[in-house]
């Protein structure tokens, strides 16, 4: 059984992609979480901290939100590096840097219990469905 991390309250979770989702950032609450360096992440598929439980349904809801230009929002569970999970609300926000080039911010706070389960409950379900 893998070891879950739970944020701290005062944990927040920042990192910043490209439009193809390559991380450009990330903040030291998210690499201490996470388990991996700054230069372990930047140049890396944000998808990397994924976890197998995510059902491709909630990613792609989040993919196309944010690419019509909306902020999206959502429980993810997050893989660490050690192999253990750890669960956040997500926030992604799509945006234009100060170069011109597109991106998404991603903004993660701890979740309470009850949200943490309610998740849980609608993505088993999405995973049979993906069966």
């Amino acid at each position: 059984m893998s070891r879950e991390t739970v944020l701290d309250r005062n944990a927040f979770l920042v990192s910043e992609t490209d439009a193809k989702g390559i991380i450009k950032f990330a903040n030291e609450d998210f690499c201490k979480i996470a388990g991996y360096t700054l230069a372990e992440l930047v140049g890396n598929p944000h998808s990397m901290v994924r976890h197998k439980d995510m059902p491709k349904q909630a990613f792609k809801s989040l993919w196309d939100t944010v690419q019509k230009g909306n902020i999206w929002t959502g429980y993810v569970k997050n893989a660490t590096k050690d192999g253990g999970y750890y669960w956040v609300f997500a926030t992604v926000y799509p945006f234009e840097s100060s170069d011109g080039s597109k991106g998404y911010l991603s903004c993660r706070r701890k979740p309470t219990n009850e949200e943490i389960q309610k998740a849980e409950i609608l993505y088993t379900q999405w995973k049979r469905e993906e069966r």
